[in-house]
């Protein structure tokens, strides 16, 4: 049964909750008010009541909701793991009375992790929403300036390689065979582990890929030959287990135990499917000189990671998704996006201003971002919606009249306010995590920028009105 807020707080702690509420840092103490709003934990109760039909009539009490959007925003105000997380709300008091804890019992790790996941993308979004609307309400953002900006949020896979992705196919499909096996016995098709083998032939590719000399391509290639036939002998394997379970030559004693193998057949079909393109993949890359392959896989467990390539000097090559970061007065983020495919920067800026527009109220006087984003028709467009002043340089300024544009005042200082967007992506990926996601998925991706933005968000509105309020 899920609940608001505790019903019934212990005795003991009036004693140490005043003190532990002096304890906080000032933006602490502001965070800890504006997270009082009903809206933002009505939409943490509403998403709970979600998990299963009858949560809000029967069943043990849940971590209350108010206790469950406390907890996601503390692990993220502090990019903690949520082992991290246990641990120090356990031990702190000043924890213990943010996350309305109190002389409670602290969520384990496991638990926490299924109370976060049940928030979706589309409840952290609204939940942003409001954060932002609050700013609004507390004056500190007017939204007279816009500035914004593109970063890549890397998913938590290893530097792929077409080798090493044959290991890792391999090895999950062995690890599903034997589940099945352990389950049904011995029927069908007895399973060969090939993993001995597997991992010397990934291993040989690497040692081949560090040699020097002119027998390198030969022996890479020699290499590779091996890796493939391996592979395919141990698709071949898993796909006539998957003939097999659909046939019911394997299957299990008890109708629990036939939902497990159903199961692992879905797993062992998903995976093998994978395997299979990065086979075709190796071969064209390897054997064909095709170094562009049309959706190159290169995670078996987040799949539609992306390669982007930004023009980095440290780092050339990126693997995960493109995020449009934008942001307003004080530093305050009024809008997110992540991206399933990659856009063109120029593609974003009018959506970026109706953004603004529908967060805020308002068109803003300021529009400042880097050339990525400048195109003349963007500038007709937003000029047009009513923005006055747009600080977009622009990459071709053969025109004396751009060239003199660039040069005044009021648009040097654009420029000028517009660097601070990359000094925001700095602090979001160092503070909050967003230089590579921990959770799964695209939802995951999704649920992760979002709650390293309202973290950062709740932070920054807290520090204006501690500063407001102390002057």
């Amino acid at each position: 049964m899920i609940q608001w807020r505790r019903q019934q707080r212990d005795l003991c702690e009036g004693f140490f909750a005043g003190d532990a509420r002096e304890w906080m840092e000032p933006w602490m103490r502001e965070a800890d008010q504006l997270l009082e709003d009903e809206a933002l934990i009505e939409s943490v109760y509403e998403a709970q009541a979600r998990r299963h039909p009858e949560s809000r009539r029967r069943g043990r009490p849940q971590t209350p909701a108010e206790v469950t959007l406390r907890l996601a925003l503390l692990k993220h105000i502090r990019n903690w793991t949520f082992e991290e997380t246990e641990r120090e709300v356990r031990a702190n008091l000043v924890y213990r009375e943010f996350t309305r804890i109190g002389g409670g019992k602290v969520p384990d790790a496991k638990t926490m992790a299924r109370l976060v996941q049940a928030l979706g993308p589309g409840v952290v979004e609204q939940m942003h929403q409001r954060v932002v609307g609050v700013a609004r309400e507390k004056k500190v953002v007017q939204g007279r300036k816009m500035r914004v900006d593109t970063t890549v949020v890397e998913t938590n896979i290893h530097y792929p390689t077409d080798s090493s992705l044959m290991g890792d196919g391999m090895r999950v499909l062995t690890r599903v065979m034997k589940k099945i096996t352990a389950v049904v016995g011995e029927a069908g098709t007895r399973l060969r582990d090939r993993m001995r083998t597997a991992r010397r032939r990934v291993l040989e590719v690497a040692l081949a890929s560090r040699s020097k000399g002119e027998q390198r391509e030969e022996k890479l290639k020699e290499g590779y030959r091996r890796v493939l036939r391996v592979t395919r002998q141990v698709v071949h394997q898993a796909r006539r287990f998957s003939e097999e379970i659909r046939k019911g030559v394997k299957r299990a004693r008890t109708r629990n135990q036939q939902k497990v193998v159903r199961s692992l057949g879905q797993q062992l079909e998903q995976m093998t499917e994978l395997v299979r393109r990065v086979i075709r993949q190796a071969r064209a890359r390897v054997f064909g000189g095709e170094t562009r392959v049309e959706g190159k896989l290169v995670s078996l467990f987040e799949p539609t990671t992306e390669v982007i390539r930004k023009g980095k000097a440290s780092k050339p090559t990126e693997f995960g998704k493109m995020v449009k970061i934008q942001e307003a007065e004080n530093q305050i983020i009024t809008g997110y996006q992540v991206y399933a495919q990659r856009p063109s920067d120029s593609d974003l800026l009018v959506a970026a201003v109706e953004t603004h527009q529908q967060q805020l109220g308002r068109v803003p006087d300021l529009v400042a971002a880097d050339a990525g984003f400048y195109s003349a028709q963007n500038e007709r467009d937003v000029q047009q919606r009513g923005v006055k002043r747009v600080s977009i340089p622009s990459r071709n300024t053969k025109s004396a009249q751009r060239r003199q544009l660039h040069k005044q005042r009021w648009f040097r200082k654009g420029q000028k306010w517009r660097t601070g967007s990359e000094g925001r992506i700095s602090v979001l990926k160092r503070r909050h995590g967003l230089n590579r996601c921990r959770y799964h998925g695209d939802e995951g991706i999704q649920r992760w920028v979002g709650f390293g933005v309202i973290a950062d968000n709740l932070i920054n509105i807290g520090r204006f009105l501690a500063q407001t309020n102390t002057g």
